[in-house]
């Protein structure tokens, strides 16, 4: 659990939750929140919730001992003050996060990137294209979270709630056009984004993975779908339909999609020219258009990702040899088939791979 950090914008509960049943009080009005009870301060709404350090319904009475003002839950508590019931108490944990740093994410295009493999090379491929465009970008991924001025490290892969309200708020605050957010399953599971309507959904891939978190393959596969439940109603996706498990995926979508692909027919499509232990070239397709992309990260796996991002590009107004920039402009990414050259005659690599699936893809390349 994690405390939100200060905010600036009043809200009330009874507004923001309209059908939650209220014990206690007719109006409420807060001004910052919490999911710690230990780390709860004067004037605080506690925030309820059941997650893998236990049941935070039972410290509502610490909370209110440490100054709670009001409790969100979602069981009525013998506690002093007043209590609001909802359905889905990570919901509104994540939808007042966002509401008290002042909806940070209607300011800025949000593009969210999911997948088994590929998420962080896409979400840096992604930035780097909108940066060749002249686009202000904040990013949270694996490696970091950056608001365009400042680069923190990642304690995960996709901020708490709490910590994703601030750090859109700083983007926001720092001049950014662009938030391009890595979600993981289990981010996605824990409603971190609740609050946030997305312009993009970008799936790298589908495959098995954290089955230890999710227990089925099935869902797992729902919980990445979620990220389609989020999209504004102008939103698009962007599918691999290289990829079985997205291309199952595909006929449950509603909203508009750009397909990528290596090897089936796709509106985005890619041909490997050469490729060397250093670098590759390979033709980019898209429409009636080609254009070669020179990359020094190599591998089908780094090309699918460039084909992601470049959909992604396309849609949102820009050319060709503009996003070819950005793609190219990737050098390197820590730890994603990394190259280290020392003079030696033999190619070495420094690469995360923790699953059969990821180091497959890395012997292919």
């Amino acid at each position: 659990m994690q405390k939100s950090q200060e905010r600036h914008f009043g809200v009330s509960l009874n507004e923001e939750f309209p059908t939650a049943q209220v014990f206690g009080a007719k109006e409420v009005h807060v001004a910052s929140c919490c999911s710690d009870a230990k780390q709860c301060r004067e004037g605080d709404v506690y925030v309820a919730m059941v997650d893998e350090d236990g049941d935070g319904h039972d410290a509502a009475g610490e909370a209110v001992g440490r100054g709670a003002s009001a409790i969100l839950s979602e069981r009525f508590l013998p506690v002093d003050v007043p209590i609001f019931v909802v359905d889905d108490t990570r919901v509104a944990y994540g939808q007042l996060c966002q509401r008290l740093a002042g909806q940070p994410a209607e300011a800025l295009h949000m593009i969210g990137v999911t997948g088994t493999n590929g998420k962080t090379t896409t979400s840096m491929l992604i930035a780097s294209v909108l940066n060749a465009a002249g686009k202000r970008v904040g990013v949270t991924s694996t490696i970091g979270y950056s608001d365009s001025i400042e680069n923190l490290p990642a304690n995960r892969t996709t901020p708490a709630a709490a910590e994703m309200a601030s750090l859109l708020r700083r983007m926001q605050s720092n001049g950014c056009s662009h938030a391009v957010v890595e979600l993981s399953s289990r981010g996605l599971a824990e409603q971190r984004t609740a609050g946030i309507r997305f312009d993009a959904a970008i799936l790298t891939n589908l495959r098995r993975d954290h089955l230890d978190v999710h227990g089925s393959v099935r869902n797992y596969r729902r919980a990445k779908a979620r990220l389609f439940e989020r999209l504004k109603p102008t939103g698009f996706a962007v599918v691999n339909v290289d990829d079985p498990g997205s291309l199952d995926l595909l006929p449950q979508l509603t909203c508009p999609v750009m397909t990528v692909g290596q090897r089936q027919a796709a509106e985005v499509s890619a041909h490997v020219l050469e490729r060397f232990s250093s670098e590759q070239t390979f033709l980019l397709r898209a429409g009636n258009e080609s254009i070669p992309v020179r990359t020094q990260m190599i591998g089908d796996a780094h090309v699918a990702n460039c084909l992601s991002a470049t959909a992604l590009g396309l849609v949102m107004g820009l050319d060709l040899p503009t996003i070819v920039r950005g793609l190219e402009a990737v050098k390197r990414i820590p730890s994603r088939l990394d190259f280290i050259s020392c003079g030696q005659d033999f190619g070495v690599y420094v690469d995360c791979a923790d699953t059969p699936d990821r180091l497959a893809s890395c012997l292919q390349a």
